[in-house]
């Protein structure tokens, strides 16, 4: 019996999507609301050094960037934990891709597309209807008027649910493969196997097809997501314990002005706030002694330079 593993993974995604030309054309194709006279017909993987790199721990990874027949250009992103500023750093990296096709006295008129596709195996938008958010330069007042160039996409995996429409077959089938197949899988959705294209990237997930080199790199992959996790949620956990702690001692002084019970109430809810920050601090001087950048540390804990910078100060 074949084991999978997860296509979430830097490994598996980048060898199904950024080795194989026609599986990623299929993804693009099926994924990116593009006009049917102008779908991908062909593909080209642009050299490594050209892709934009997000060293977070290896929490976001620009895992493919190509070139198509028309010359326009697609990013390609594995997203496994959300941060404010995803969005930021996916628009500045398309950003740099539209701009590094101008040679100096170049011509406007030859700059082409740039496409960012994300897939966020988290939730980062209240709405439990919504997974699949489309952005573009748009008029305002009239979005059917746009300027193209630049068009980002971010999909929420955990969101997605089959809709089983004939037009979305490989749209939902691409969304199921990378939803529904996790590590150590025993058997995939039969769906899967019945799509040329989706039954070859399944091969591409048997554990017996890897290294034991790749699977070490698989395997510490997994350990980074996990730890960087780990890490995060006991530091809250820990700050929200001293701010309970913190909070009952605030609250009794509190008492004696509006009154025992809504005194301790609100103490605690103070206190909860200020272990939390308190905690966060601890977590970002922790961090960085142990070898995080100021930029991964804004990723990290979603504050801004200033910020950090006056927190490590503080401890000096």
């Amino acid at each position: 019996m074949a084991h999978y593993l997860d296509p979430k993974n830097d490994l598996t995604f980048k060898r199904i999507f950024g080795e194989h030309e026609d599986l990623c054309m299929s993804l693009l194709n099926s994924m990116l609301p593009l006009e049917r006279d102008r779908r991908i017909v062909s593909l080209k993987y642009q050299s490594p050094e050209l892709i934009p790199e997000i060293p977070v721990l290896k929490d976001s990874i620009v895992d493919v960037c190509c070139t198509d027949n028309e010359g326009r250009q697609f990013i390609v992103e594995m997203q496994i934990r959300w941060t404010n500023s995803f969005k930021r750093r996916v628009l500045l990296n398309a950003s740099k891709a539209y701009v590094r096709q101008l040679d100096a006295g170049g011509d406007y008129r030859l700059i082409q597309p740039v496409y960012a596709l994300n897939f966020v195996n988290d939730i980062f938008d209240p709405d439990p209807n919504i997974f699949y958010h489309d952005y573009k330069i748009v008029n305002i007042e009239n979005v059917e008027k746009q300027i193209e160039g630049l068009e980002l996409v971010f999909i929420e995996l955990p969101k997605f649910r089959p809709v089983n429409r004939a037009e979305k077959k490989l749209y939902d089938l691409w969304l199921t493969f990378l939803t529904k197949i996790r590590e150590g899988s025993e058997s995939v959705p039969e769906e899967l196997l019945r799509e040329s294209v989706t039954r070859d990237a399944v091969k591409y997930l048997e554990r017996h097809s890897y290294t034991k080199a790749e699977l070490l790199a698989y395997d510490q992959y997994l350990d980074a997501v996990l730890i960087s996790r780990t890490f995060v949620a006991d530091a809250i956990a820990e700050g929200e314990e001293k701010g309970i702690m913190k909070g009952m001692e605030i609250g009794k002084a509190k008492g004696v002005e509006i009154g025992e019970e809504k005194g301790l109430v609100k103490g605690i809810e103070i206190g909860r706030a200020e272990g939390k920050a308190e905690g966060k601090r601890e977590l970002v001087i922790t961090g960085h002694q142990n070898g995080l950048s100021i930029e991964q540390l804004q990723t990290f804990f979603h504050l801004g330079r200033e910020q950090i910078e006056e927190i490590l100060h503080s401890k000096q």
